[in-house]
């Protein structure tokens, strides 16, 4: 057996007017999170960890900023795709941990509800976290948000 782990960071800006997705949840906040998809960074970087345990590209390979035809996608959907991308080379995922990094929202009454919903997508246990960086740095100000994510996979032989 064959067995790899792989790290993905992500982090988007917020701003006003979109709606905040993280975790594959849309959560109730004043700002969203900026980007060509849906701005998941909790999403983007389960992706970036399964790709780079796999030895596969990264997410911004996989799916351009510039590609018209996937504006707006869901980070379930980025997920699902890059799960079915790995189990097709016959990798499956032990694990996952993420760390998400932000000052608001508080993360905590949501947390359940995100590693419910990620661990149902990857067919294994995903938990989360987070932190603040005590007002200090994008995160800190309020003016983004970002995630790490450490993922376990493996492959029989």
């Amino acid at each position: 057996m064959t067995i790899r782990v792989g790290l993905g960071v992500d982090a988007h800006q917020l701003g006003e007017g979109i709606p905040l997705m993280l975790g594959t949840l849309h959560i109730d906040h004043t700002h969203g999170l900026v980007g060509h998809s849906d701005g998941d960074v909790v999403a983007h970087a389960i992706c970036d960890a399964l790709l780079s345990a796999t030895g596969g590209p990264d997410i911004g390979a996989l799916f351009p900023s510039g590609d018209e035809a996937i504006r707006g996608i869901s980070g379930a959907a980025l997920i699902a795709d890059v799960h079915e991308r790995i189990a097709g080379d016959g990798w499956s995922v032990v694990n996952a941990h993420a760390v998400i990094v932000c000052e608001r929202p508080r993360i905590g009454p949501h947390r359940e509800a995100m590693q419910t919903a990620l661990s149902e997508l990857l067919g294994a246990p995903v938990t989360v976290h987070a932190t603040t960086t005590d007002r200090m740095g994008f995160t800190g100000r309020g003016e983004g948000i970002a995630c790490q994510v450490v993922a376990l996979v493996h492959r029989e032989t």
